[in-house]
């Protein structure tokens, strides 16, 4: 049984855990509304990119047919994951995820009798990139995840430059971004984004949807230089939505994981306590036993004379 003195150490040091986590809580909190935030003020951006696409489909339908759907051979992934633990199984259930979907891609592949070369894999965050080592999976590039919200955009611009890369070295012809975003009924879900080429079905529904007033704006840039203007703005805006829903996600999964130690924190330190002023308590009782045991002795032995 510890001693009264080891307890009190076990006891200074459950409330000295039990402030770090309540800490990290209002941390946590703090992050998800403000990635949420993020996310939310990103809708009138893309709605107004989804009427330029719109008005380019209407006024030049010939762009759809160069975007037709193909089955990705060179496939080039974007996995969005985390620098820091503590927030439960984030990093290893969208690994498991990514490769659920690969070896569908590769079955597919298998199906038509085309081979399928490894994916090219670039990581955000250290932890994501040991998930994919792990399973023998190379990386090419590893970024680290963004302290803030300010940190997003230089981020993103550096996914950006390295997929440019890739696309105009002919190394990827498809770009899917795999990541977490927040949900109701869980503290999230993996998705998966596919971010380039644009998708047919997505332009051919832009392109039959009724235009949302009586007017519809006159084009003046060429349809090429349009399309590769609004083609940058998907780009990053996908990306971008992509990590801060991430970090939104991060964020819910670690004040899950801190809600729960935070409970059994509390349940330990309830314990420690109550063994604490049990022992104490059959210390002091002790302790008058003794007294009275003496006394006793000293009466009859007085009584005694």
């Amino acid at each position: 049984m510890p001693t009264p003195e080891a307890l009190k150490r076990k006891i200074k040091t459950a409330e000295e855990l039990q402030s770090i986590v309540k800490t990290m809580k209002a941390l946590a909190a703090v992050n998800i509304r403000q990635y949420e935030s993020a996310v939310f003020s990103l809708s009138e951006h893309s709605r107004v990119l989804d009427l330029g696409l719109q008005i380019l489909a209407i006024h030049n339908p010939e762009v759809l047919p160069a975007q037709r759907p193909s089955l990705p051979r060179r496939v080039g992934l974007v996995v969005f994951g985390t620098d820091q633990g503590m927030c439960g199984r984030f990093n290893q259930q969208l690994v498991e995820f990514v490769t659920d979907r690969l070896a569908r891609l590769e079955q597919a592949n298998r199906t038509q009798g085309t081979a399928m070369p490894p994916p090219t894999v670039l990581t955000v965050g250290a932890r994501m990139a040991d998930e994919f080592l792990a399973i023998d999976q190379a990386v090419e590039q590893s970024l680290s995840v963004p302290g803030s919200l300010g940190g997003i955009t230089a981020l993103v611009q550096s996914v950006v430059l390295q997929l440019e890369a890739w696309r105009q070295s002919g190394q990827v012809d498809h770009i899917w971004v795999f990541h977490n975003r927040p949900t109701r009924e869980v503290a999230f879900a993996p998705t998966l984004l596919p971010l380039f080429p644009f998708s047919y079905l997505y332009l051919q529904k832009l392109q039959q949807q009724p235009w949302p007033s009586r007017c519809r704006p006159q084009m003046t840039m060429e349809s090429e230089r349009l399309f590769s203007a609004l083609f940058q703005q998907h780009f990053f805006l996908g990306l971008y939505r992509a990590c801060a829903e991430s970090l939104a996600s991060e964020n819910a999964s670690r004040l899950a994981a801190m809600q729960v130690a935070e409970k059994n924190i509390a349940e330990r330190l309830f314990d420690l306590k109550v063994t604490f002023q049990q022992q104490r308590q059959d210390t002091i009782t002790a302790e008058l036993l003794d007294i009275v045991s003496g006394f006793e002795a000293l009466a009859h032995e007085s009584a005694g004379r």
